[in-house]
C-alpha cells in the first residue's frame, strides 16, 4: 500500500525535479500541500500531487495547440 503523503524530496524523484523546484511549487501555491508536525514539515497528499500531475498534461496540450510548430519546408 503506497503511503497518502509523500516528502518533499519523494515528490521531487516522482516528478524528476530538485527538492527545491517542488518547495517552491508549495510554497507559491502550485502544488497543494500541508505542514505538519512541531517543526512544519511539508506533506504532499498523493491525490493532489495526481492532480497536479493531470493539470499540467491539460496545460500543456492547450499551449501545443496554440502554438503550433512552424512548417519546414520540403528539401
Amino acid at each position: 500500500m503506497e503511503p497518502r503523503f509523500l516528502l518533499l524530496s519523494d515528490v521531487a524523484t516522482e516528478l524528476n525535479v530538485s527538492d527545491s523546484q517542488v518547495y517552491h511549487m508549495v510554497r507559491s501555491g502550485e502544488l497543494p500541500a500541508i505542514k505538519i508536525g512541531g517543526r512544519g514539515q511539508w506533506r504532499v497528499e498523493r491525490a493532489r500531487l495526481e492532480e497536479y500531475i493531470q493539470r499540467k498534461y491539460t496545460e500543456t496540450a492547450e499551449w501545443v495547440r496554440g502554438n503550433p510548430l512552424a512548417e519546414r519546408d520540403p528539401e
